[in-house]
């Protein structure tokens, strides 16, 4: 039976280069064990879901891979559905530092920015 070629889809979300730059920083500090820093969404916040970024010692056959140059990126499986066609980016300045998602699924945001619905 011929193998069928299939084209590799695109990554659920995708990385900025600073976004990028911040899970090598991690892996580089990464405790023993980590294999990458994944990406999920628990339900919290005044707006029902949040973002969390943290480290991961396992993969699950769920989750979305995605390779860096500086390490190994995880996206939550159960998560993707809300996730899909985000950027994440990694902001810096005088007084705050995070992950910023530009995330086209979001129908709505708490006035701090830290939960979303969709």
């Amino acid at each position: 039976m011929a193998e069928i070629n299939r084209p590799e889809r695109p990554a659920a979300i995708s990385l900025t280069p600073a976004a990028e730059q911040r899970v090598a920083d991690l892996m580089a500090r990464a405790p023993e064990g980590a294999i990458g820093v994944k990406l999920s969404t628990p339900r919290r916040g005044c707006s029902g879901l949040a973002y969390s970024v943290d480290y991961v010692t396992a993969e699950s056959a769920f989750d979305e891979k995605i390779v860096t140059p500086g390490g190994t990126f995880y996206v939550d499986g159960a998560s993707v559905l809300y996730l899909v066609g985000s950027v994440m980016d990694w902001k810096e300045d005088d007084f705050a530092a995070g992950f910023v998602f530009d995330n086209p699924n979001a129908k709505g945001a708490c006035g701090c920015g830290e939960s979303f619905t969709v």
